[in-house]
């Protein structure tokens, strides 16, 4: 934390800027960090610049040396378990960056790149279950302690909407809300009121301040965003194949895709297109491709 004093507990500013870069590699969502994979990079927005873009990347480089690609804003946070010298709450604006992962020589030597998923281990659907049935069993602990009956039923139904409990399904753009939920319950290490005898090995690596929580808003935005914007090809090499597009879209959303419907959603795209589609891959795969038919979630 030394190494990192503009991310003090009590700091002279009321804003900091907060980049998520993700890249995919070798078929691994990753995610850029800082100070041992405790932190997000980060920066005060002091001096005031021009744009909050400029200073997303002016931090970027001073603190991690990785080249930026795509971004846009994510969202505004208040963490108000931290407070300026004036008492205020720290705010943060933060940032999705989609980029390709740069090689350990060329990194700042604070910065590393960290599996998404180690911090969010029960998203990864593509995995054993057992770890999210152990954390679905703890949160029914939870809902049963309810001090009345209203506020268990409440408590069990978004149990079955936000983790796939029947007669529910899973909706992989339910990150934040998911997360949410552990913190409530006290199944993650940086909740206020964290459980006793609970094994938070079980809900993945904690981040200092609220940076888990803005990771977890950027990995929804990207799961919903790669369903009607062709973003998955800011993550993708110059070439590929549908094998690697695929393995690629699998990484995001968590989940393990059928190959032939992947490929004719592919082919249906690329014949409805009104326009020549521009093609970045070995094989036929249109710009313009989404991934809007990869998976089936409720929306509410």
């Amino acid at each position: 934390m030394d190494a990192y004093p503009e991310t003090a507990a009590n700091t002279q500013s009321i804003v900091e800027l907060v980049p998520v870069l993700i890249a995919i590699t070798n078929g691994s969502l990753r995610v850029l960090t800082v100070a041992q994979g405790a932190l997000l990079p980060n920066g005060l927005l002091a001096p005031l610049r021009h744009s909050l873009q400029a200073g997303v990347r002016m931090w970027v480089a001073k603190q991690t040396s990785q080249p930026m690609g795509y971004v846009e804003q994510l969202y505004t946070f208040v963490d108000t378990r931290r407070q300026n010298e004036q008492g205020l709450p720290v705010l943060y604006v933060s940032y999705l960056g989609l980029v390709r992962e740069a090689a350990d020589s060329i990194l700042h030597p604070d910065a590393k790149w960290q599996d998404c998923y180690g911090y969010f281990p029960w998203e990864d659907l593509r995995t054993d279950g057992g770890q999210r049935d152990a954390i679905v069993s703890r949160l029914r602990i939870w809902a049963n302690s309810a001090d009345t009956e209203e506020v268990r039923q409440k408590r069990l139904k978004r149990i079955h909407l936000c983790w796939g409990v029947e007669p529910e399904n899973w909706s992989e753009e339910y990150v934040l809300q998911r997360y949410e939920m552990l913190y409530e319950s006290g199944l993650i290490a940086e909740a206020a009121e964290p459980q006793a005898n609970f094994d938070f090995a079980l809900t993945g690596q904690p981040m200092h301040h609220d940076h888990r929580r803005v990771l977890a808003t950027a990995l929804s935005r990207l799961r919903a965003k790669i369903k009607y914007r062709p973003v998955i090809f800011e993550l993708m090499p110059p070439e590929f194949t549908l094998l690697q597009l695929q393995n690629s879209v699998e990484a995001i959303s968590g989940r393990l895709l059928h190959k032939q419907n992947f490929r004719r959603q592919i082919q249906q795209q690329t014949s409805s297109s009104r326009r020549i589609p521009a093609y970045r891959a070995a094989k036929a795969v249109p710009r313009s491709f989404t991934a809007s038919a990869t998976t089936s979630c409720p929306t509410g």
